[in-house]
């Protein structure tokens, strides 16, 4: 498969103290990989290094280096607004704009430049087909995001980050805050989402991990600790660390 994001000895500090040490790894184009750990680990701050989220912070430092496609984005001059359309966000809580739901997903299309009512439409219609929405909204496009339920607005924030046709897409535990029924329609998404994007999800839920990854990293204390196959990580890890935080002995 293609190498779509290579990660080179990342380490990343807050202040003095780094979070995340001498990370790196290859991921796949049109792959999801499942970032495992214990809370504190690093895994949302190695994700929001990808497009470079945490530069808003104060007092951090950033060694080693993140590729895309062959190309640094650390690099002097990078263009970090393209990036941030190259790699789209989901959070853990869902965060619609208190507007409505055709304007969450046109917003990002406005903001790239895109004035046509007619692309606008057509790819609004996409994105809420691609998550699965459509159905349920397509009559009440005009009504506010905030009055859908928390599955839905999750989704809604899905189809806004793929409507301005990213490339990569991070989710930071974007089902922990839901119900078993709309976790299980995120988890479908993801699967049917990898075929046009990579994915890196961040989640605690072990059988999450197992149900939606072709890959899966554990991280402890900052460190990779390792990284494989999916299957491999959960059925024959290769070190004895992995195991035990699968088995839950800690974490």
């Amino acid at each position: 498969m293609k190498i779509k994001i290579k990660v080179n000895d990342l380490t990343f500090y807050y202040g003095a103290n780094p979070a995340i040490k001498n990370i790196s790894m290859e991921i796949c184009e049109n792959s999801v990989l499942a970032l495992i750990g214990p809370s504190g680990c690093g895994k949302s701050t190695f994700i929001k290094c990808i497009n470079r989220m945490n530069d808003i912070i104060q007092d951090i430092k950033v060694e080693g280096d993140i590729e895309i496609e062959g190309e640094s984005i650390f690099q002097n001059g990078y263009d970090v607004t393209d990036l941030r359309r190259r790699v789209g966000m989901v959070f853990q809580k869902s965060n619609p704009f208190p507007k409505s739901i055709y304007e969450n997903v046109a917003f990002g299309l406005r903001i790239k430049g895109i004035s046509s009512r007619y692309d606008i439409d057509s790819r609004v219609e996409t994105a809420l087909k691609r998550t699965a929405l459509w159905d349920e909204v397509k009559d009440r496009l005009g009504s506010s995001a905030l009055g859908l339920s928390g599955g839905q607005q999750q989704r809604l924030c899905i189809a806004r980050a793929i409507a301005i046709e990213p490339e990569v897409i991070l989710m930071d535990e974007p089902a922990s805050a839901l119900d078993p029924i709309s976790t299980q329609k995120i988890e479908e998404l993801i699967h049917d989402l990898k075929s046009r994007y990579t994915i890196i999800i961040v989640t605690h839920n072990m059988q999450q991990a197992a149900r939606v990854s072709d890959e899966t990293a554990f991280f402890y204390m900052g460190e990779l600790i390792e990284k494989n196959m999916t299957e491999k990580i959960f059925t024959n890890p290769d070190r004895e660390m992995t195991e035990n935080y699968i088995i839950g002995k800690f974490g």
